[in-house]
């Protein structure tokens, strides 16, 4: 990937103060591009876009998804010729303690987008990032493709489910006569250093570390597609460029890891605690924690065939790379050492380069 034709573009990124956002907002400042952020502010003191100052990166303004004025207000002054969709209620067990707030961000905060890239002719490559949870899981043991039936089944996953069809019914209904690409990407499980969300695996096995407790782990036979954070990111920016440039490119993909990262919750754990122990000396284990808790997809695995074929995308780091990517910069915060230089060295790592 050349992100050399992200200097000087203007780009729009929703949700920009989360994890997965905070890293796009990386690698594009690292690449010259003219970002622009807008999403709530960051959640909790302990943060990554805090911790790593992203908002001197970025032009950042905070907002909700779900108020059109401003959101449009925003398009209007910052005229975006690409815009990436990442701004979600992104938790499947909040979603059932929070249905209609998570409906109300994901499908309307998509509808307010849309509107807005419809009343400015400015943009040419939308991205509407979704997930892997969109399709109707009948938990098969082979990988989804993006033919396959949408129907989630929790409100959270549901309502991707539904942001997909609204993406769809805007580019047939206004799109199709604009100088306008337009795509949806789901992506599989995204862990990485920084990620300091509730109710996922990886922050659940920091903030234990941290507190010298044993790691709880609630589904430990589940099977997902894990992947670093960085592999969407990327795959997203070349999905973005290469539209912009082919609109004949624009459609459905898939973004997962190959088949030796889907694993199972307890595998994953077992593999951080045996890496972090290697490296700081300790003895982390974990107990599991099953719990009568509301319905999670047991298994869950992405096709990827599609970008791979046409975008030539491809998973770079595999599943142990990546758990030595989350040690790392882990440690590094935990010891007080700068994030944001062990993002930076990351991405280059990432990218197989030595500057950006």
């Amino acid at each position: 990937m050349d992100l050399s034709f992200y200097h000087g573009r203007r780009v729009l990124i929703t949700g920009h103060t989360g994890f997965k956002g905070t890293w796009m907002c990386k690698v594009l400042s690292e690449a010259g591009a003219d970002v622009t952020g807008y999403a709530l502010a960051p959640d909790g003191n302990e943060n990554i876009y805090t911790i790593c100052h992203m908002d001197k990166r970025v032009h950042s303004v905070i907002g909700d998804i779900r108020d059109y004025e401003k959101l449009s207000a925003v398009f209007e002054q910052t005229k975006p010729e690409i815009v990436i969709h990442m701004a979600a209620q992104p938790l499947v067990r909040e979603s059932y303690a929070q249905p209609r707030y998570t409906y109300d961000v994901n499908v309307m905060g998509t509808v307010n987008v849309l509107e807005c890239i419809r009343q400015n002719l400015c943009v040419k490559s939308f991205v509407n990032v979704t997930t892997d949870k969109v399709y109707l899981n009948r938990e098969w043991n082979w990988g989804y493709r993006e033919n396959e039936e949408l129907n989630g089944y929790d409100p959270y996953s549901n309502s991707k489910s539904c942001s997909e069809l609204v993406t769809s019914s805007y580019n047939n209904s206004f799109f199709t006569d604009r100088d306008l690409a337009v795509s949806t990407a789901r992506a599989g499980n995204v862990i990485g250093g920084g990620d300091f969300a509730k109710d996922r695996i990886i922050p659940d096995c920091i903030r234990a570390v941290a507190e010298g407790k044993k790691i709880e782990v609630r589904n430990p036979f589940s099977v997902r597609p894990y992947q670093h954070v960085l592999e969407p990111v990327m795959a997203y920016l070349m999905l973005a460029q290469a539209q912009y440039e082919n609109q004949t490119l624009a459609g459905n993909y898939n973004i997962g890891p190959d088949e030796a990262s889907c694993i199972t919750t307890g595998e994953l754990v077992s593999m951080f605690c045996d890496t972090w122990n290697k490296s700081s000396g300790q003895h982390v284990t974990w107990v599991s924690r099953s719990e009568n808790g509301p319905h999670e997809a047991n298994y869950l695995k992405l096709d990827c065939s599609k970008i791979k074929s046409v975008l030539g995308w491809k998973p770079r780091w595999s599943i142990q790379e990546t758990m030595n990517k989350i040690v790392e910069w882990s440690q590094n915060w935990l010891c007080g050492c700068d994030p944001e230089e062990c993002m930076k060295k990351q991405i280059l790592e990432y990218m197989r380069i030595d500057h950006v």
